[in-house]
């Protein structure tokens, strides 16, 4: 009896379809067809019904089957049993807080989806820090401080902020700005890049005050609870802009600064560092395209 027919004759019964059964076995439909009747040749009775372009199995077919699955389930379970254990290379990865909570965290579980045998462990923390005394392995950094020269930097995407809020924010011509301390200057940054991409400063006025909140996810979650609006960083900002709870209706504008990723060694000599700063680099930009496209 033709093992490799045997197996085809499986997977076209899972299917019950010999189109999907070729492209699981990345074959042609017309290979999936050959098997099946070779196999059927050699027992001597159909193993399927072909109506309307449909195939279903017939009573034979249901009883190989049967026999069938079992014999490539044990046969994928004991060869899973002779493979050792794939090693888990471990990284511990240091990310400015907002960043973290706001933008790397909901897609840890892509990666680890594409990398399973990466375990990143993920430390809060922005500004310098001892890679020495902390154990960190890789530091996600905004570029707004010196690292030294001893580190090895990768640019990972450039800033673009802008006013975010929810919709009733901006109904009215005196607007509710929000301030964080961990970046004072926000607003002023944000209409100093506005000048120097040469792009129009929107026609409000403040209400006078600006309420200040010690770190920036608060100000960003204070514009989520409509209390204002606050300057948001695209990235941090992207998913709720997807899901449509927060706007941001004069769009972003790079301010001049950036992220980095930074390391003891180079990326480039370490394949786990590599495979982490490549995904970093391609989910900020895919989180970033929708709002920035035609800026």
């Amino acid at each position: 009896m033709p093992l490799n027919a045997l197996h085809v004759f499986d997977v076209a019964a899972s299917e019950l379809s010999f189109a999907r059964a070729a492209d699981r076995l990345f074959v042609t439909h017309g290979a999936v067809s050959r098997q099946i009747r070779t196999l059927e040749l050699a027992l001597g009775l159909p193993l399927f019904e072909r109506r309307n372009r449909a195939v279903f199995l017939t009573p034979a077919g249901i009883r190989l089957h049967a026999t069938t699955r079992q014999m490539f389930e044990q046969l994928a379970a004991t060869v899973a049993c002779l493979h050792p254990p794939a090693a888990t290379v471990t990284l511990v990865v240091s990310c400015e807080p907002t960043l973290a909570m706001r933008w790397l965290i909901p897609r840890l579980g892509a990666f680890a989806h594409l990398h399973p045998g990466i375990a990143l462990h993920l430390h809060s923390a922005g500004g310098p820090l001892d890679f020495d005394t902390t154990g960190v392995d890789v530091a996600i950094r905004r570029n707004d401080f010196f690292w030294g020269h001893a580190l090895a930097a990768e640019p990972l995407a450039h800033e673009w902020i802008g006013p975010v809020g929810l919709p009733a924010a901006f109904d009215t011509p005196r607007l509710t700005t929000l301030g964080t301390r961990t970046r004072p200057n926000a607003w002023h940054d944000w209409q100093r890049a506005m000048r120097a991409a040469a792009r129009t400063l929107p026609p409000f006025e403040t209400n006078g005050t600006t309420p200040l909140f010690e770190h920036f996810y608060l100000s960003l979650q204070a514009a989520g609870a409509g209390l204002g609006a606050a300057i948001g960083s695209v990235y941090m900002v992207s998913d709720e802009l997807d899901a449509g709870r927060l706007v941001a209706p004069y769009g972003f504008v790079r301010d001049g600064s950036g992220y980095v990723a930074l390391s003891r060694e180079p990326f480039a000599a370490d394949p786990a560092k590599h495979a982490l700063l490549e995904r970093l680099r391609e989910a900020l930009a895919q989180a970033a395209a929708p709002w920035i496209a035609n800026t």
